[in-house]
């Protein structure tokens, strides 16, 4: 079977220099060109080459103040080493411990029945993000 690769995501904000800010400093991912479209947004390169398209977009469905459920709208990013993931995100903000709705909540699943160790975010505009972790 010939799978097509998957070229990008596209996720909505409404802030998009916040945006920006997050998924270079929490991602660590590079900001690419991005033609001049008619509407603002940013695009990021992936290390595998698959791009993230980041859109000002006021009628997008957004999550609005929900909080981190799995079973949502995500993406997931495959990362070496949960412990350091974990140790980096805290280094950034992010809690285990904050309350549900926080923003700066993070869910950790050492023991996924997936097979590897998860960890769940959200960016500013409450679009969830996964960390999929080769080891503990």
């Amino acid at each position: 079977m010939n799978c097509p690769p998957l070229h990008h995501v596209l996720v909505a904000t409404r802030d998009l220099e916040k945006s920006k800010r997050f998924y270079r400093e929490v991602l660590e991912l590079e900001e690419i060109e991005r033609p001049n479209f008619r509407y603002p947004g940013a695009w990021f390169q992936f290390g595998n080459g698959l791009q993230l398209h980041i859109v000002v977009q006021p009628r997008a469905t957004l999550r609005g103040d929900k909080p981190i459920d799995s079973f949502d709208v995500h993406f997931a990013v495959r990362v070496p080493s949960y412990r350091e993931k974990v140790e980096e995100l805290h280094a950034k903000g992010f809690r285990d411990d904050a309350a549900e709705a926080d923003i700066d909540r993070m869910i950790l699943r050492p023991d996924s029945l997936t097979g590897f160790p998860q960890i769940y975010i959200l960016d500013p505009d409450r679009n969830i993000i996964e960390f999929n972790c080769a080891t503990t």
